[in-house]
């Protein structure tokens, strides 16, 4: 579901572009930017689930070189990325796989606080963290999971799909291998982890229709 909005030029896939002649032609064809999004979510969460395989990453690993790996794993990431934010951002908002949940829609100012609140938890000694084991694949799967739900779009259903299939294999492959490191819970790192969630969630709703093209809170810009 989208609303009329200003859109930048360059992820316009309709933006038209001058051609040798001088004549103005269409920047982008549908198909491409489709595989754009795609071959960016292979790269992405491609290179995210060698680590959930501890005998390839291992393998990659020892092939390149930790260093090298590493700076493999940070070069591909974003690229995928890259290719991800542009590929959707120009893929049109046609044809709707599925009708959006209206549930969803309601529930997504809910939802992402929490999502952020656990992105953040992940990244710190928290109480949270420590029950939850695995924080930021959890937050990860309720973002994409909501999102899902209250889009419909083809190209949202293949970005966030892919991304709650990530999540849910991710998880399940770091809860059988017991992927946890041990570490003291520090009280202060809770608050500072909920406070920062959910302040950064409620910019990132409040400019969210400036951003990505679509107002999800009355009160955003």
């Amino acid at each position: 579901m989208t609303l009329p909005c200003r859109r930048l030029w360059w992820l316009d896939a309709t933006a038209p572009t001058l051609g040798a002649s001088g004549t103005l032609r269409a920047s982008a064809q549908p198909e491409k930017t489709m595989t754009m999004l795609v071959l960016g979510l292979v790269l992405f969460l491609g290179i995210h689930l060698v680590p959930a395989v501890p005998s390839l990453r291992r393998t990659v690993a020892a092939g390149l070189g930790e260093n090298r790996y590493k700076r493999a794993f940070t070069i591909v990431s974003f690229l995928g990325l890259i290719l991800i934010v542009v590929g959707y951002m120009r893929a049109p908002s046609e044809p709707y796989v599925f009708a959006p949940f209206v549930g969803a829609i309601h529930a997504a100012p809910l939802v992402m606080p929490v999502s952020f609140v656990l992105l953040a938890a992940a990244n710190m000694k928290t109480r949270i963290r420590a029950s939850l084991k695995h924080p930021m694949l959890i937050g990860v799967g309720l973002w994409a999971l909501v999102h899902l739900l209250a889009n419909g779009e083809l190209k949202a259903t293949v970005l966030f799909g892919s991304f709650l299939a990530y999540a849910v294999l991710d998880f399940l492959s770091a809860a059988s291998r017991h992927a946890v490191k041990p570490f003291a819970p520090v009280a202060r790192q809770d608050m500072i982890a909920v406070a920062s969630g959910v302040v950064l969630a409620l910019l990132v709703m409040t400019f969210h229709r400036w951003i990505f093209g679509v107002k999800v809170v009355p009160w955003g810009v």
